[in-house]
């Protein structure tokens, strides 16, 4: 090709260059622009509601408030109290106590019903929907039907437990079950969404290296571990780490109505704790600083465990 044809060739197509990359831009600006609109509610939704009333929780924490217009700055007051405070340790290591019970037996009961449920028989939509439908109840609802069913004597699971020689057993009335039933009823009110959870994970991974793995002979164990568990693993980081914060935060309508926190404190988790400090003893900043501890508490649980699993992918890379 001769140098004219080349020069004339290279005209034309110069030209052309600055506007596409005119219109990359162009492009790239309405693109930021729409995210930014699409993001702007949410942000403020999160700083509004979210981020504003938790920075006003650690300044209340420095703060003695009883509800009634008292508002007298103490300092640390609060959480030198909160040290010395046997109440409050009592609710630590009663709402430990209800993690560590609460989140095993939801990620392996989840993760139990979501592998069945994931079989093919009939009416497995049905089954699915039944075990989902308690976790749309309103908890109080759901409390309400446990206290009535637990009911000393009077309660069907009384009754069933006395049919069996069981008998003068309070479930809601002695310390040493009361836990255990409130443990109950969580896991029960909440396993049907995690099952769904992990459904769906289960879901993700391609039919194709299960057909590989049964060639190559392995059984349904092998399986499992081999290629079920190690390709959930962000799914079960998920698991892990919602159910640990609802166990923190949650629980509070569940508590109210079973227990009230007794018998004795036997079930006053650390947000009912919180709860009672701030709307029945009227000690607001007393509340809003144990608030403060426990988001504190949450926030360095969370990081550890992305800095450790590398946000639930466990590879080496």
């Amino acid at each position: 090709m001769s140098s004219l044809t080349l020069s004339r060739t290279a005209g034309r197509e110069s030209p052309a260059t600055p506007s596409a990359t005119g219109g990359k831009s162009a492009q790239a600006r309405w693109e930021r622009r729409a995210a930014f609109w699409f993001l702007l509610p949410d942000s403020l939704g999160l700083l509004v509601f979210v981020a504003l009333p938790m920075v006003l929780a650690v300044v209340l924490g420095f703060f003695h408030m009883d509800g009634f217009g008292t508002f007298e700055f103490v300092g640390v007051d609060n959480y030198v109290r909160m040290a010395g405070d046997p109440q409050f340790w009592n609710s630590v290591r009663i709402t430990l106590i209800y993690l560590v019970a609460v989140v095993p037996a939801i990620y392996v009961i989840g993760l139990a019903l979501a592998l069945l449920v994931q079989q093919r028989f009939p009416f497995v939509g049905l089954v699915r929907s039944a075990l989902f439908v308690p976790y749309v109840v309103s908890l109080v609802v759901v409390a309400m039907v446990w206290e009535f069913m637990l009911a000393e004597r009077t309660g069907i699971i009384s009754r069933a437990l006395s049919g069996l020689g069981i008998t003068d057993v309070s479930l809601l009335g002695e310390p040493s079950l009361a836990l255990t039933a409130v443990i109950v009823v969580t896991v029960w009110f909440q396993m049907g969404y995690y099952m769904v959870i992990f459904l769906a994970g289960l879901q993700d991974i391609p039919g194709e290296y299960y057909e590989a793995a049964r060639i190559d002979g392995a059984n349904a164990w092998q399986r499992f571990l081999l290629i079920t568990s190690p390709l959930l693993r962000p799914t079960s980081f998920f698991v892990v780490i919602t159910a640990t914060v609802a166990v923190f935060t949650g629980g509070l309508d569940l508590i109210f109505v079973l227990t009230g926190g007794g018998p004795a404190g036997a079930t006053t988790l650390l947000i009912f704790y919180v709860y009672e400090q701030a709307f029945l003893f009227g000690e607001l900043g007393y509340a809003a600083a144990i608030g403060s501890v426990l988001v504190l508490v949450l926030m360095i649980w969370s990081g550890l465990m992305f800095a450790l699993t590398r946000g639930g992918r466990f590879d080496n890379d």
